[in-house]
């Protein structure tokens, strides 16, 4: 059986929208793209490294796709470190996209999942493998809560409040109820937290 893991850089206000670059995501006139860029970078190299080092397949919205086909969809593969790393990784694994609009996919070894995404996530969660990865993809992580079918989240909290932007768990989330696994702070204060489902009892 595959697990679901969401992982999000996030805000102390819980915001992660465009945490990478100031026009990743501009929407609702968000003014703030690139808020991560503040923090040394090589604190969050080592562990997402590590992170993506298991992932078997992307699961992404259509926006978050399309952030990502532009970029690790067309960067050099032997650039150094991770950049080069997750380009190669990001290119040969599965990438399942949840889209309304969609009708082809151009970044290579990309599946439109269909009209029920729950049903069609549901049946990939159950193929063996290991870490199906959703990275951003708001509006997806809300209807795969409603649903029961993300098995981790990977939260890497920065002490920033920006006051505005989407939000992970936004208003109307499914009651959710996590255990916290693990948790350890890095030198610039940001936490990295790490959260499994909870079964019943």
């Amino acid at each position: 059986m595959s697990e679901i893991v969401v992982q999000a850089f996030i805000t102390l206000d819980g915001v992660t929208q465009a945490p990478g670059g100031r026009d990743e995501d501009n929407e609702d006139g968000f003014a703030h793209g690139g808020w991560q860029d503040r923090y040394h970078p090589d604190e969050d190299n080592a562990f997402v490294g590590e992170w993506e080092s298991k992932a078997e397949a992307l699961l992404l919205g259509r926006k978050t796709y399309d952030i990502f086909s532009g970029a690790w969809g067309v960067w050099d593969e032997n650039a150094d470190g991770l950049m080069g790393e997750l380009t190669r990784r990001y290119n040969r694994i599965p990438k399942y996209v949840a889209s309304n609009t969609l009708t082809e996919l151009a970044w290579k070894n990309s599946h439109l999942l269909g009209p029920d995404v729950p049903a069609a996530v549901a049946k990939l969660r159950e193929q063996p493998g290991g870490e199906i990865r959703v990275w951003g993809s708001s509006q997806l992580i809300k209807t795969l809560a409603a649903h029961d079918l993300i098995d981790e989240y990977r939260l890497v909290v920065y002490p920033l409040v920006l006051g505005s932007g989407k939000k992970l768990f936004s208003e109307g989330f499914a009651l959710t109820r996590l255990a916290l696994v693990d948790s350890h702070a890095l030198p610039s204060g940001i936490l990295v937290n790490i959260y499994r489902r909870r079964t019943a009892g």
